[in-house]
């Protein structure tokens, strides 16, 4: 089931910063980051939504709340359009550094205009995305136009956006009136432009104009009768298929490159970040394997005593299921569960000179259905008898040499 991690990092005026990375089942074929839209938050229903829509496709994402918004601390009044997109370059830093960095930027309204400026501060980037985006953040300003005299005149106001109060500092209109389409021009990531041609928000030719600011690569789709904030299901659920099938480019591609050759029977491990993660290899599938954050890794999967417990339990499961199969037993469901140990050895030679420890691997098996007690016996003992089993307390060697490679 796909994983899902609440983080916390700095932000870009160091207000600490809440955040989601949500996982899939697999290894993630690249990492998106999400940004949210104008005062929405993370959790807004359209952020979920694509988010756990591209996660389903073998994304993982992770979206967070600007600062002052939603489980982020920091005050409102003192951000503005620079410091969100500065917390957008934090939450890719934090990415690079505990997961992976971001290779799709994903900005939903004035997080999509963000977005566009804060991809050219992250280099791993190749494809940034908008949905309902202005070109611009001063076009934002519409949204408490009836406020801007106030705010000129005092410097703040209280402003209703979306039925919630918030205030706005001179300093936020200043800033927004400092952006414009040039920083498009620059972008080097393929850009995809999503809006809906109804939208009553944002109007589509703020779509036209990041679309002719932008340089190719770039790309075009119509969201027809989609609302601003993408309240239906199947809009968000669109627009998260549009994304993963225009990305297969420069992710799925490259990814598929970039998998080794792996006989049947072989197992291929390298490394994933150059610390503990690991991507695992046969031949057909692939997994990660990691160690705990207590000991310096990311914790994205297994660590190699999990393996171990992984493979014994499960061919224990296995043997113990093809056996009541063959002889047609009631036996409805069987689980396993183990935990590996180092005691003391108490009975080897020369353990009162040299204390030595014996590994243990302790194995609870149960079964379910109405089998009779030698059915239950037979079946015990059919557990000693799995392969990984008898490999194990068999008389194992492993033989290595280095492969030079010129």
């Amino acid at each position: 089931m796909p994983q899902r991690d609440k983080v916390q990092f700095k932000g870009g005026i160091d207000a600490a910063l809440a955040g989601l990375v949500e996982l899939p089942d697999t290894p993630p074929l690249a990492y998106a980051l999400f940004a949210h839209c104008f005062t929405c938050g993370k959790d807004i229903v359209a952020a979920s939504r694509i988010a756990r829509a591209l996660v389903k496709r073998g994304y993982g994402v992770m979206r967070f709340d600007f600062t002052g918004i939603g489980h982020s601390e920091g005050d409102f009044a003192m951000t503005n359009f620079s410091s969100n997109v500065q917390d957008l370059i934090k939450a890719a830093e934090f990415l690079r550094t505990h997961y992976e960095a971001p290779t799709l930027m994903v900005g939903h309204s004035l997080g999509g205009t963000a977005t566009l400026r804060a991809a050219l501060a992250v280099p791993e980037c190749q494809g940034v995305v908008t949905i309902g985006s202005p070109a611009d953040a001063q076009h934002v300003e519409h949204q408490f136009q009836t406020d801007v005299d106030t705010i000129e005149k005092e410097g703040s106001a209280e402003v209703k956006l979306a039925g919630r109060p918030f205030t706005i500092q001179k300093q936020f209109l200043d800033d927004i009136r400092n952006t414009s389409v040039d920083d498009i021009r620059a972008l080097k990531p393929d850009l995809l432009v999503m809006h809906a041609p109804t939208d009553s928000v944002v109007d589509i030719r703020q779509a036209e104009l990041i679309y002719t600011a932008a340089t190719h690569p770039k790309s075009f789709v119509s969201l027809d009768k989609a609302d601003h904030l993408l309240t239906q299901a199947h809009d968000a659920e669109y627009v998260a298929s549009v994304i993963s099938a225009w990305a297969t480019r420069f992710v799925s591609a490259g990814e598929q490159d970039a998998l080794p050759s792996v006989a049947k029977g072989e197992v291929f491990v390298a490394e994933r970040d150059h610390a503990f993660q690991l991507n695992v290899f046969s031949d057909q599938h692939q997994w990660l394997a990691d160690e705990p954050t207590a000991v310096g890794g990311k914790d994205q999967g297994p660590d190699p005593y999990e393996h171990l417990l992984a493979a014994v339990g499960t061919c224990t499961a296995m043997t113990v299921r093809m056996y009541a199969n063959r002889k047609q037993w009631p036996l409805t469901d069987v689980t396993v569960k183990l935990k590996h140990t180092r005691e003391h050895h108490t009975d080897c030679e020369g353990c009162e000179e040299t204390p030595q420890k014996l590994d243990r691997i302790a194995r609870d098996i149960q079964f379910f259905g109405d089998l009779t007690l030698e059915q239950r016996e037979r079946l015990m003992e059919i557990a000693d008898r799995c392969p990984v089993h008898r490999t194990l307390t068999g008389q194992l060697e492993i033989s290595s040499q280095e492969i030079v490679t010129s």
